[in-house]
């Protein structure tokens, strides 16, 4: 398991605000007289690590799919991470995960309006071998993505008393 400190986890946040931030920025913010060359050493630690990736985040709206819609799908029960696949590599799906309760499998399909996004249900996924049922809803508002999600700062405090 990845150790890590509260001064990974203020680069991680930072990060998070600003994923072009220089190091020298950050060795500002963090404080604590860490160097920008540690900081560098830190960002790539904890890329090899698989703490963070670094990479662009597209808003779908700009390049015309300002549908988003969530769909939730019911799948025969020993199809589900086989149909789960077959979504996942499907155009305009912009998430998939498998669950355990009452939807088998959750997606993100974004569109340029809800004619396409009834197609897709109807004609594409319902279609799908082993698709019992689906549940769709189109989302017009999104107040907090993945990408927003910062370390809590309780972690770091946890850390620098020794509760971790």
């Amino acid at each position: 398991m990845y150790k890590f400190d509260k001064i990974d986890i203020k680069i991680v946040n930072l990060l998070l605000e600003d994923g072009r931030m220089s190091a020298s920025e950050m060795s500002r913010r963090v404080g604590e007289d860490i160097s920008e060359r540690l900081i560098r050493y830190r960002i790539e630690r904890m890329i090899r690590g698989g703490v963070v990736q670094l990479s662009a985040v597209v808003n779908p709206e700009v390049f015309g799919f300002p549908i988003r819609a969530d769909i939730w799908v019911e799948v025969a029960a020993d199809q589900v991470l086989e149909v789960a696949k077959k979504l996942a590599a499907l155009e305009n799906v912009t998430y998939v995960a498998c669950g355990i309760g009452q939807n088998d499998i959750s997606i993100q399909f974004v569109a340029k309006d809800t004619a396409e996004v009834y197609y897709f249900v109807t004609e594409v996924v319902r279609k799908i071998t082993g698709v019992n049922k689906t549940t769709t809803s189109i989302v017009p508002i999104v107040l907090k993505d993945v990408y927003h999600w910062r370390v809590p700062e309780r972690i770091a405090e946890e850390i620098s008393n020794g509760e971790k």
